[in-house]
């Protein structure tokens, strides 16, 4: 039985845990897996109640964080370099950046046969500064040259890497979107609706709009405050906006919510009823996403945004800048697609959303079919069982 080391980044909730998972659990009893990764970031919710749930218990470890830190990381190459010569894999898989780097390096040096690295995002734009985005390029070049294959997760990604960044040549890298299990988004989703906004004091004629994601520059959520106020101020609707995670931005984000003169909760420490609501955390996202009307992302920068493919399994209408790998990610009926550097357009599409009922029903009705047939985790594992076995020569 060919074994797989998986190594993840770190075990913050989102869609490559979701992966990491469904690849772990899934690809047995072909594949013998040992999945491990870095700790979460104090201001990131656990993902490790998904391993739980799943049966699987991954290796944490505690040497390997998000930020770079060269003793930390010298500690972390050390300790996978020993859980390759235990474990003696056939494949290392890396998912995103701090792992793709420490564990392909470590895969190259022990001599493991086939290594291989997913890209979730990337970051050669909308993150950092031009000298220090250069390096990163540089990096990647140098990794990729000591890769077996490389996994892209869109085909607007693939082209990033492959042309626009060159990092890697188009032979070596495969498209293989992510997948999940969708099928909570489309169930119960009346009483789920009615439970969350009963929470929120949420009434029948209010709107509800939904962010969903961490707070940090790249996810522009000051773009998605702008857009409440022109609305709030041009609308003839009622409307409530919920903003769905947490980070080190919020605080930021509350004092522009002031500058904008919006009101706004904190909802773990205060419940009242305010135009903008931060819910902080929730596992559980087809509870939002079930009481929303309109879903929004706002990013500079993505790979495959999984809350819009769980916004359109739960049949809702989607504004969203287009950028990175959205476009292979949504069904074009199901959403507006905005230039990010085009506020004034993203203000007048949400505005129109919130009037018109009927353009808001007939967008929902559109992505639904589509998520399930492209993003479903049985298609994620069947492709990446068939690139397992083409490299093993199986």
């Amino acid at each position: 039985m060919p074994r797989i080391l998986r190594i993840i980044n770190r075990f913050n909730l989102g869609g490559p845990a979701y992966n990491v998972a469904y690849l772990t659990k899934y690809l047995a009893p072909e594949y013998e897996t040992l999945l491990i990764g870095g700790e979460k970031e104090p201001d990131e919710e656990s993902s490790l109640f998904i391993f739980k749930e799943m049966g699987i218990e991954p290796l944490v470890l505690s040497e390997m964080n998000r930020s770079v830190n060269f003793l930390q990381d010298i500690k972390a190459y050390y300790r996978i370099k020993k859980i390759i010569k235990d474990f003696k894999p056939d494949i290392i898989h890396t998912h995103a950046a701090k792992a793709g780097a420490l564990g392909r390096l470590a895969a190259y040096n022990c001599k493991v046969p086939v290594i291989i690295h997913t890209f979730h995002g990337h970051v050669f734009h909308s993150y950092f500064g031009k000298t220090k985005t250069t390096v990163y390029k540089n990096i990647e070049r140098f990794l990729a040259k000591k890769t077996t294959a490389i996994i892209a997760i869109s085909e607007k990604q693939k082209q990033e890497l492959c042309i626009d960044y060159k990092i890697t040549s188009i032979n070596k890298t495969k498209v293989i979107p992510l997948g999940f299990n969708l099928s909570k988004f489309s169930e119960n989703q009346e009483g789920k609706r009615k439970t969350f906004r009963e929470q929120y004091q949420i009434e029948g004629d209010e709107i509800c709009i939904v962010i969903i994601g961490r707070l940090v520059p790249v996810k522009n959520h000051p773009l998605f405050l702008k857009a409440i106020r022109f609305v709030k101020n041009n609308s003839t609707k009622k409307i409530r906006a919920f903003i769905v995670g947490d980070g080190n931005l919020r605080n930021d984000l509350a004092q522009l919510c002031d500058v904008l003169n919006l009101d706004y909760c904190y909802c773990p420490t205060e419940q009242k009823k305010t135009t903008i609501t931060f819910t902080s955390w929730i596992q559980d996202v087809s509870y939002p996403l079930a009481a929303s009307d309109i879903v929004c992302l706002t990013s500079f920068n993505e790979g495959t945004p999984v809350s819009l493919i769980e916004a359109q399994a739960a049949s809702k209408a989607i504004i969203t800048t287009k950028v990175g790998g959205i476009e292979n990610s949504v069904n074009n009926s199901a959403a507006f697609l905005i230039d990010v550097e085009d506020e004034k357009s993203f203000f007048e599409k949400l505005l129109l959303l919130v009037q018109s009922k009927e353009i808001r029903y007939k967008m929902a009705s559109c992505g639904k079919d589509f998520v399930f047939k492209h993003f479903h985790y049985t298609r994620l594992v069947a492709e990446t069982k068939t690139l397992y076995n083409s490299l093993l020569n199986v």
